[in-house]
């Protein structure tokens, strides 16, 4: 299948990435991972759009990701499939316990350097983390408060956002002073990813 992201993927990793669809389509049958209109496009839907993330991080492997409300593992464990090799750390906060029990599935199968935690984000104790993702979540200004409790002093933040991302750009920043890249989709001509450095709350 082609790679519309440009990101060099080995023949092992592509592997690994076809077992995670394999198996992520087998539960979808019971448990709602992801939305069945799209199971016939995974690859692009899903998939390569979680991928772009790694491209987005660049050259810099970073040690500890954590992914907010991860689901069937979008983009949680399609990070940590693709940065097997790089001694990265991913962990996936879900609250739902039937998507946990589907993730470990996977993080057992593949043998990842991944881990869940069943909770809620806001519940979690601070996992000062390099980066944070997050995909269909919640708005931003939610994200945010979620990112300044769990992130390092240095740490960026990586979120999938549709075509509505400016409308809640201007909400968030009513409550948060942040600096921005938005860095537009490799799969979506609709969709972004909103790569947030440096921010703190408007006092």
């Amino acid at each position: 299948m082609t790679n519309p992201i440009g990101l060099d993927v080995s023949r092992e990793t592509m592997d690994d990435l076809k077992s995670y669809v394999s198996i992520l389509t087998k539960w979808n049958s019971s448990i709602n991972l992801v939305s069945k209109s799209t199971v016939e496009d995974i690859w692009d839907r899903h998939i390569w759009d979680s991928a772009q993330l790694v491209g987005i991080v660049g050259a810099e492997t970073p040690k500890y990701w954590v992914d907010f409300g991860s689901g069937g593992g979008l983009p949680g464990l399609v990070i940590a499939i693709l940065l097997k090799d790089k001694q990265t750390k991913v962990t996936m906060v879900e609250s739902d316990t039937r998507k946990c029990a589907f993730l470990r599935t996977v993080i057992r199968e593949l043998k990842l350097n991944a881990d869940v935690i069943q909770n809620r984000v806001e519940q979690v104790d601070p996992l000062n983390v390099d980066i944070i993702s997050a995909r269909a979540l919640a708005d931003l200004d939610i994200l945010m408060s979620f990112s300044e409790r769990h992130r390092k002093k240095d740490g960026i933040c990586l979120f999938l956002k549709g075509q509505n991302h400016e409308v809640e750009l201007t909400a968030a920043r009513e409550n948060w002073n942040m600096e921005v890249e938005v860095e537009p989709s490799l799969t979506s001509q609709r969709s972004c990813v909103l790569k947030i450095k440096e921010f703190s709350r408007v006092r």
